[in-house]
């Protein structure tokens, strides 16, 4: 009885270490496939079509006036992505974008920045990728609706607004290698004020331009 027993023990135990490698195959090979591979990160120019809800502005005299918030933006900015197995990669962005508007040089600057995933594929030539940015911001609004004189005198038509928010960046863009280490990048985002909306948020498409550099294996 005993002898069968062991025997009966023996055969399951024979039968469990096949699954069990085949269990610890699978994880390793798992494993391999999402494995650090590298990392890639630079600088980027950006500018493209952005605004806001027209802003009434009005003077402690009582006296209204209406502006629209629109217009080219410009900024700068970077962000540096760790690569792990084929496709995904994950970092951190943060970029200053600055848009002047109306008669007397109003502007509006909007800072953001987090954290970033995306996925990329190789097409050969180039890679494409896609993903999104999350964290948070600040916007500034600067609204002149008169010369500003060079004196220490209060202005009656200005507008000064500061405020943070919750962002979240989508993106899609293109990698082209430049030989060896170096990248050209070309990006298209679309921020978005997750947590505090206002009528002067400033938002839009914004088209970047820039090259990374890194190494990967």
């Amino acid at each position: 009885m005993k002898k069968t027993l062991l025997l009966a023990l023996a055969a399951a135990c024979l039968s469990v270490c096949p699954a069990c490698a085949s269990g610890r195959a699978g994880a390793e090979d798992s494993a391999r496939k999402m494995q650090y591979r590298g990392f890639i990160g630079g600088m980027m120019l950006h500018t493209g079509y952005a605004g806001s809800s027209d802003l009434t502005i009005t003077s402690p005299g009582g006296e209204s006036r209406i502006i629209g918030v629109r217009g080219a933006p410009f900024g700068i900015g970077g962000a540096i992505r760790f690569m792990f197995g084929e496709h995904l990669r994950i970092g951190s962005e943060g970029y200053v974008s600055t848009l002047h508007y109306g008669k007397y040089s109003s502007h509006a600057k909007t800072g953001w920045g987090g954290l970033l995933a995306d996925c990329v594929w190789d097409l050969g030539k180039c890679r494409l990728f896609v993903g999104g940015t999350a964290g948070g911001g600040s916007q500034t609004n600067t609204t002149l609706l008169s010369p500003v004189g060079d004196d220490y005198a209060a202005e009656e038509f200005v507008s000064y607004r500061k405020y943070g928010f919750a962002a979240l960046a989508p993106f899609a863009g293109v990698e082209i290698p430049f030989g060896g280490k170096v990248n050209v990048v070309v990006k298209i985002d679309y921020l978005l004020n997750l947590s505090n909306p206002q009528d002067d948020f400033v938002t839009g498409p914004r088209l970047y331009l820039g090259f990374m550099f890194g190494h990967s294996d």
